[in-house]
């Protein structure tokens, strides 16, 4: 599989302790782990109130509903990777309704070498939303930076009369002085004029 020393959680949400040990069995501890199980949707709810899961698992039909719905709720609540397994007679119809919101669907039954091919793209998706979700963070962040840098321009435009140019230069050469991130120096000058 792949070299990634990151660790990706799995929950398994089945009604059947076959595929549950199956999964513990062919994942690798080193890059799977923990591997938790629910034996229905109920259970993995409450799970997932308390923990974050990389990848999930679910074998339809599950004892409390069938699986599908709960695979739609995860993929627009969480970035978890999500596979929903079905059996070949159902697949056509529930992998048209899931597969374009982004569920993989899987057909049962199932052998070692299907699994272990849709776990490495489970993998590969899951890691590549961590990338997604990081520079999602890090856009974020900068965007709020220049929200809080044109507030604190304002405040010293409005505080102190000084042109939108001198405001800049003003919390550009103090962040360079003080070794600080203009966001900082910017919310110091909020704080300061009560803004």
């Amino acid at each position: 599989m792949l070299s990634d020393r990151t660790q990706y959680s799995v929950l398994v949400v089945s009604a059947s302790q076959k595929i549950t040990d199956l999964f513990n069995e062919l994942l690798p501890s080193g890059m799977f782990s923990p591997i938790v199980s629910a034996s229905n949707c109920g259970e993995a709810k409450r799970y997932l109130i308390s923990s974050e899961y990389d990848i999930i698992v679910i074998n339809a039909p599950l004892a409390d509903e069938f699986g599908s719905d709960f695979a739609l709720d995860l993929v627009q609540d969480s970035s978890a990777a999500v596979l929903l397994l079905v059996a070949s007679d159902l697949y056509g119809e529930v992998s048209s309704k899931v597969e374009s919101y982004g569920v993989m669907t899987i057909s049962k039954p199932l052998n070692r070498t299907t699994l272990y091919t849709a776990m490495t793209l489970a993998y590969a998706t899951r890691a590549r939303l961590r990338v997604m979700d990081k520079k999602n963070k890090s856009l974020a962040a900068k965007m709020s930076e220049m929200r809080i840098v044109s507030r604190a321009k304002w405040t010293l435009i409005e505080s102190l009369g000084m042109t939108e140019e001198q405001a800049h230069h003003y919390i550009e050469k103090q962040a360079m002085n003080l070794r600080m991130p203009k966001g900082e120096i910017a919310a110091n000058i909020l704080k300061t004029y009560g803004k």
